[in-house]
C-alpha cells in the first residue's frame, strides 16, 4: 500500500510583490516500507514538499495523501493527530530542549499522549536508548553530546510514538562523513526491521545510494516522474 501520495502538488509563496513557485505539480508515489530520498539541489524544492508530507505546511494546490489520508480536508486538530500518530520527524539542526537530558527528550512526544501509561513510556525510551546506542549518555544534555549522539536522539524521539512514517530533512548536513554513515545505517536497520517508512530531502549521496526510492526534483518539477 501507499504510504504516501501526492497528485499535482503545488506551492507558492508570496515575496512582495512576486509570486515564487516552489512546486510545480508534483506527482510522488511511495509505499509503506520504503527508505526514499528526494534528491535535488538547493531550491529544488525538497524542503518544501518535506513540510507539505509532514503538514506543517499546506499547498497551494493539488493533493497530499498520508496513509490512505487526504490531508487537504483535515483541519487544524486533524492534523495536529496526524503528526502525532503517523509521522516522525528528524531534522538537521536536531532540534532537542537544551534543558532536558537525553532521557527526557525521547520521552517528550510520549508526554502528549493521553492513552501511554508510564511503564509504557519507560519501557519504549529505554528500547529505543538500547537500539540507538545511547546507554552511556542517559543523564547527559544536549550541549555535552557530540553532533552523531545528538541525531540519535532525534531519531530515538521520532521513532518514540511508534510512527509509520519518518521524515527527515537533511539528516547529515551538520555532521562528518563517518558519522553520517553511522546515522543513515541506524535508520537503515530500523526501517528493514521494523517496516518503518523512511523519507529523506537530502543530496548526501551516501544517502542516495541506500535509498530504494529516489526521487529527483528540479527547479520544483519531478525529474523522473516519482518512480523508483
Amino acid at each position: 500500500m501507499e504510504a504516501v501520495k501526492t497528485v499535482q502538488l503545488k506551492k507558492d509563496y508570496d515575496l512582495g510583490k512576486t509570486k515564487v513557485s516552489a512546486l510545480k505539480g508534483v506527482d510522488i508515489t511511495i509505499l509503506r516500507g520504503s527508505f526514499a530520498a528526494i534528491a535535488g539541489p538547493s531550491g529544488s524544492g525538497k524542503s518544501t514538499l518535506l513540510s507539505l508530507l509532514g503538514c506543517l505546511d499546506r499547498p497551494s494546490a493539488g493533493e497530499v495523501w498520508i496513509e490512505g489520508i487526504r490531508t487537504n480536508q483535515l483541519g487544524e486538530r486533524g492534523q495536529n493527530r496526524l503528526r502525532l500518530r503517523t509521522l516522525g520527524f528528524v531534522f538537521q539542526s536536531f532540534n532537542l530542549i537544551p534543558v532536558l537530558n537525553v532521557y527526557e527528550n525521547i520521552e517528550l512526544p510520549l508526554l502528549i499522549l493521553p492513552d501511554v501509561t508510564a511503564s509504557e513510556r519507560r519501557e519504549r525510551v529505554q528500547r529505543l536508548i538500547a537500539e540507538t546506542g545511547l546507554e552511556g549518555q542517559v543523564k547527559q544534555r544536549p550541549s555535552e553530546l557530540s553532533g552523531g549522539q545528538q541525531q540519535r536522539v532525534a531519531v530515538a524521539r521520532a521513532l518514540v510514538t511508534r510512527p509509520k512514517i519518518v521524515l527527515a530533512d537533511e539528516p547529515t548536513a551538520n555532521l562528518d562523513s563517518a558519522t553520517g554513515i553511522a546515522v543513515i545505517d541506524l535508520m537503515h536497520r530500523i526501517n528493514r526491521a521494523g517496516g518503518v517508512t523512511f523519507i529523506f530531502s537530502s543530496h548526501d549521496p551516501k544517502i542516495i545510494e541506500r535509498a530504494d526510492t529516489v526521487i529527483r526534483l528540479l527547479d520544483g518539477l519531478v525529474e523522473n516522474g516519482g518512480k523508483p
